[in-house]
């Protein structure tokens, strides 16, 4: 069996700036594998040392998801090898096109019984390529998963849900789509980066024409409405009282 962890290898949200007017500049993030990402691949790692798995990374980006710098980030982090796309022209690849190809490229891997994902992406945060994953492989989707458990074919997983939390068994294979707080990822040690430059990574060719693209024009914060300001005369306690209700019902507040 084996267990692929699809990764996005995007600009990181922390090297952005906000302006004054709210905008924010990505101009100066440098890439990296997202946070959510990380959990993922932490989950997937600890999962495949159980089962006895291969860990397999999976990719669709431009060149630089491909560059030396790229792989040592996902492969240092606990990743066994990579299968990736890579071409300039999948530059703000939607997230549904995204997912069609990691459906192709997860059947190119072969034998692969579970797909790992992030909660989303940090530059589009869409939340859409698990489902769409799963809805291309024909595979069920699970979300906001805190914990995996089991056997290869049975595994038994939770899920956070409002109110609390929910147990399922899950037999054949899946997608799942792992909670930010699922688990902590470590940091990379030396020894680490070192042993995945020595890791193998397959550069695979998509079986459809590179997608259409999404392009961020600007990113603001939500425009606040003027406040309103009303002055009731509190010499009648009981008028004052009942300008106030009528007030609030007015603006839909009760």
């Amino acid at each position: 069996m084996k267990i692929a962890v699809a990764y996005k290898w995007a600009p990181n949200p922390q090297d952005a700036s906000v302006s004054g007017s709210g905008a924010v500049d990505w101009s100066r993030a440098k890439p990296a594998i997202s946070e959510y990402d990380q959990v993922a691949i932490t989950v997937g790692r600890g999962l495949a040392d159980a089962l006895g798995a291969e860990l397999v990374g999976i990719s669709v980006g431009t060149s630089e998801t491909g560059s030396s710098m790229a792989r040592k980030a996902a492969l240092s982090r606990g990743l066994d090898r990579l299968a990736i796309v890579t071409d300039d022209d999948w530059a703000g690849a939607d997230a549904g096109r995204t997912a069609r190809v990691l459906a192709q490229v997860v059947e190119q891997v072969g034998e692969v019984g579970l797909v790992l994902t992030g909660d989303s992406s940090v530059d589009l945060g869409a939340q859409l390529v698990g489902a769409v994953l799963g809805a291309e492989l024909g595979w069920p989707v699970v979300t906001n998963v805190t914990s995996v458990a089991g056997a290869a074919g049975e595994l038994t997983v939770s899920r956070s849900r409002e109110g609390g939390t929910q147990s399922l068994r899950v037999t054949g294979p899946v997608v799942l789509s792992v909670a930010p707080d699922a688990a902590i990822p470590t940091v990379p040690g030396m020894k680490d980066i070192l042993a995945a430059g020595k890791k193998p990574t397959d550069v695979v060719e998509a079986a459809v024409p590179p997608p259409g693209s999404v392009e961020v024009l600007s990113t603001a914060p939500p425009t606040l409405k003027a406040r309103k300001t009303l002055v009731i005369d509190g010499s009648d306690p009981a008028a004052a009282a009942a300008e106030l209700v009528a007030a609030l019902r007015a603006d839909t507040v009760i």
